[in-house]
């Protein structure tokens, strides 16, 4: 039997491997490692504020990284894991970075697939904002200067907030910004796309009227597929006339990418500091 493409002119194996992330970096088991020691060290040695529940459910839950100084910009940072894998624990290393600037991080949790449908994990990236925007002051935060990131899928959640009119950046990392595919590989038999919920979920089919400057990043090293997803959203992006930029970080990775941010003189890290600014954005 001939295998037939199912996806711009890819056979079933072809597509899989073109979306398997770690199985594109030898060492990612070695680097989320590091990540979990990183993040256990930065719980350990910094101001935080654990587990405030914005919901009902159990992963209803967000860690807040407070700056040094009070009325700073908040960056509200989604963890990735294709949707189905890890915790805000697992990459809250990257808020060393911000807070080097003194910029407060927020990392937040959700419900996994199979328990919900991506449809339910983006209502509770919306009732986490809904939950935290509000309370901002009270946490010494700048109520004007609030900036959602992510990585991987965490990037393609934040990227569904950016229309918010109490969101006022985004820093959008490996993102997943067009479905269509992800309902064909094989791990969707745990996320439960169709046709019409990969639709509804896709950011660069629902672009917003208006929104604050957002940077599009993306590893040079990463699988050409994660490369045209960042590159095809920016040019929609662009098209509708929003604000941002694309940055494209040689040497790095679906992973590695991750140190630029964690590091107080990485690339995303800068990125960050330029999109909380009152300054003009070059990416």
């Amino acid at each position: 039997m001939v295998d037939r493409p199912v996806y711009r002119g890819m056979t079933q194996a072809e597509l899989d491997r073109a979306y398997d992330n770690r199985g594109h970096v030898a060492d990612y088991a070695a680097i989320l490692a590091r990540w979990a020691e990183e993040s256990a060290a930065l719980y350990r040695s910094v101001p935080v504020l654990r587990d405030l529940h914005y919901g009902p459910q159990p992963r209803h839950r967000i860690d807040f990284f407070s700056a040094a100084s009070r009325g700073r910009p908040t960056l509200f940072f989604i963890h990735g894991g294709y949707w189905q894998w890890c915790d805000k624990e697992d990459e809250a290393f990257v808020a060393r970075g911000p807070l080097a600037h003194d910029i407060n991080v927020v990392v937040v949790e959700y419900t996994l697939c199979p328990a919900t449908s991506l449809d339910g994990i983006v209502a509770e990236m919306h009732a986490a904002l809904d939950w935290l925007a509000p309370r901002l002051s009270e946490f010494g935060a700048d109520p004007g200067q609030l900036c959602v990131g992510g990585s991987s899928a965490g990037a393609h959640l934040a990227a569904m907030l950016t229309g918010r009119p109490d969101v006022h950046g985004a820093l959008l990392v490996s993102g997943l910004y067009e479905l269509e595919p992800i309902r064909h590989l094989g791990i969707n038999a745990v996320i439960g796309l169709d046709e019409a919920s990969a639709l509804r979920n896709s950011p660069i089919l629902h672009l917003p009227v208006a929104a604050g400057p957002t940077c599009l990043a993306v590893g040079g090293g990463e699988l050409p597929e994660m490369i045209r997803q960042a590159d095809d959203y920016h040019a929609a992006w662009n098209k509708a006339g929003l604000p941002g930029g694309l940055l494209h970080i040689d040497g790095r990775d679906h992973f590695t990418i991750m140190d630029e941010l964690s590091q107080p003189d990485g690339r995303l890290t800068a990125a960050l500091v330029q999109l909380v600014g009152a300054g003009e954005t070059r990416f």
